[in-house]
């Protein structure tokens, strides 16, 4: 997503992309994803999509043709989907009979379409639209969503589609919600030969056609229950690295990456570490959960996104100082945090980019020790803001979770990684890592064949770790992702030692238990009631959390970030400066 990248790439230098400078305005429908769906949309299970697209580079243009097939959960006169209203429909039918236009509308970027006769509980409809035109550009993918329209270094055409944050209204008809995934989405993907069409899931075939005079092909792919951004175009001068991977479950494991012509050698590295990464997830969350389609990844002109079982990966193969690729990984966490598990609302979000990201410093401790974890981890504690909850406990859209002046922002990313962090220090790694199976597949005990991609809620996490545990931390909860400030520990020092004191917004009961370290050797207080007592000498130092298991407010973190953004602004003064028109005499 383009708040997720922004904050975890600094620097990253792409080709060119070429954006039409007055391309139309999307409505506000369509610039954000998530909003409520419309009882029709509630009311129908989504069994399938079957996408056609035309893409040509020259002309810039997309041609869509969507077969969309619904159960009705309840008594239907109407269908509703969504799609940007700059993509002119040409026709809709529905289950083959062609509708008058008065029958259909899309003022906003939300489609009704009156049926030609009401549909009954359990009954299926196919509705089919045919639509085209060029597709929103995206001029800083993927924070900003849409088409991206670039060229590959050796002078092809190079396309992506990035639609996290917009939705997947702007280039196909759907229900732009995360509850809104079909069942399964076949897509036949035509590109102008010899161009190569990546695709979600497992491929079904390439045919080679002639239109208007020029050769083309056609690719299908077909991928079951998707998220609803995670359908994705990826098109370009492509050569293909393959590979099978015995997974530890026993089963077999198709490993592919679509890399630019040219660019052999360096992807050959970096395919080198999809085993490991796969062995690290499968062995600390539990098994990949798309092994019937593929691991795939496909080289994208934007950073990257997670979109299912082709991750879009933009990273130029540089790797961070810790020896990795720091973005594959992430992409990769998602096909668990994301994919497999989706969260029931945007509110809920922390769940795919909380533990995504707290993956990384995850798979340092598993690859390297506790040096490169920690190193990870107080990287992410630095750039804090604690402005908004983690959760709200409210129905948000996308653009409101991941905006800064009006959601956490990134604290979704490093404050979600960071509570998880702490959890774990809290509870342990038996019953974490449980809580976190039961969250990802519906059971502590996942195995090939026994779970199905679900969706789930904070509260769902919340219950996981009760049951772990035997406990309730529902006040872990409420101070670390329902308020914005972090517990502050309050230390006050007398003649016979030091009393520690937890502050939380609202005074909320928060009994963390807290390591002290005294002359060497270190203590657990209890924190009975948020309050604890350590009984030394006024001259003993004593350190307080030497682990670093706990999450707090820490002034001299907040001091740095008032120095820094002040050299920042400085430095903005003086180019602002520096590059103003001189006024006339």
């Amino acid at each position: 997503m383009k708040i997720k990248r922004a904050c975890l790439a600094i620097g990253v230098s792409l080709l060119t992309v070429t954006a039409h400078a007055q391309q139309p305005k999307l409505s506000d429908y369509t610039k954000s994803s998530g909003s409520p769906r419309a009882p029709e949309q509630l009311a129908v299970v989504f069994e399938n999509a079957d996408l056609q697209f035309r893409v040509d580079p020259a002309r810039r243009t997309l041609t869509g043709d969507a077969a969309l097939t619904f159960q009705a959960t309840a008594p239907l006169l109407r269908g509703v989907v969504d799609l940007d209203r700059n993509l002119a429909i040409a026709s809709v039918a529905v289950d083959e009979q062609t509708l008058a236009k008065n029958a259909y509308s899309n003022p906003d970027g939300r489609l009704s379409i009156t049926l030609p006769k009401p549909l009954a509980t359990g009954e299926r409809t196919t509705v089919r639209i045919r639509y085209g035109g060029k597709p929103h550009v995206a001029t800083r993918a993927p924070w900003d969503g849409g088409f991206v329209w670039a060229k590959a270094p050796t002078g092809e055409p190079w396309i992506a589609t990035a639609v996290q944050g917009e939705g997947c209204d702007l280039f196909w008809p759907c229900i732009d919600h995360p509850q809104g995934e079909p069942l399964r989405v076949d897509q036949h993907i035509t590109v102008p030969a010899p161009l190569v069409a990546a695709g979600n899931g497992i491929a079904m075939g390439m045919q080679e056609n002639v239109q208007e005079g020029r050769g083309w092909r056609t690719y299908h792919w077909r991928t079951e229950n998707p998220n609803t951004y995670a359908i994705a175009l990826n098109i370009g001068p492509y050569e293909l690295l393959q590979a099978n991977y015995k997974s530890r479950y026993g089963n077999v494991i198709p490993l592919r990456f679509w890399h630019l012509r040219g660019n052999a050698a360096q992807a050959r590295q970096l395919f080198a570490e999809f085993p490991l990464m796969l062995d690290f997830f499968e062995s600390t969350i539990g098994p990949y959960p798309y092994a019937s389609e593929k691991m795939g990844v496909v080289e994208t002109p934007h950073l990257g996104m997670e979109h299912q079982t082709i991750n879009a990966y933009g990273n130029e193969y540089k790797k961070s100082e810790y020896g990795y690729d720091w973005l594959l990984q992430h992409e990769f966490a998602h096909e668990w945090f994301g994919n497999q598990l989706t969260n029931v609302d945007w509110d809920d979000m922390w769940l795919h980019e909380g533990f995504g990201t707290y993956m990384q410093p995850l798979y340092m401790q598993w690859l390297r020790g506790d040096m490169e974890y920690h190193a990870n981890l107080m990287k992410q504690r630095a750039a804090l803001i604690n402005k908004f909850p983690v959760v709200s406990g409210k129905p948000h859209t996308s653009s409101e979770v991941y905006d800064e002046a009006t959601g956490p922002g990134h604290d979704l990313y490093y404050k979600g990684s960071l509570v998880l962090h702490t959890l774990r220090g809290l509870i342990g790694d038996e019953d974490f890592f449980a809580a976190t199976r039961q969250l990802v597949y519906g059971t502590t005990k996942p195995v090939p064949g026994n779970f199905k991609p679900l969706y789930a809620t904070t509260n769902d996490f919340i219950v996981a770790v009760n049951k772990a545990t035997g406990r309730d931390y529902q006040w872990f909860f409420d101070t670390y992702l329902y308020a914005s400030a972090l517990p502050e520990l309050v230390s006050t020092r007398d003649a016979d030692g030091m009393t520690l004191r937890w502050k939380t917004a609202g005074d909320r009961p928060f009994p963390m238990p807290v390591e002290a370290r005294v002359n060497g050797r270190d203590r657990t207080l209890a924190m009975k009631n948020g309050q604890g007592r350590v009984d030394v000498p006024t001259n003993v130092v004593v350190t307080i959390d030497p682990h670093s298991k706990v999450l707090r407010e820490q002034s001299y973190i907040d001091e740095y970030r008032k120095d820094v953004a002040a050299r920042a602004k400085v430095e903005a003064d003086k180019k602002a400066k520096t590059v103003a028109p001189k006024s006339k005499k």
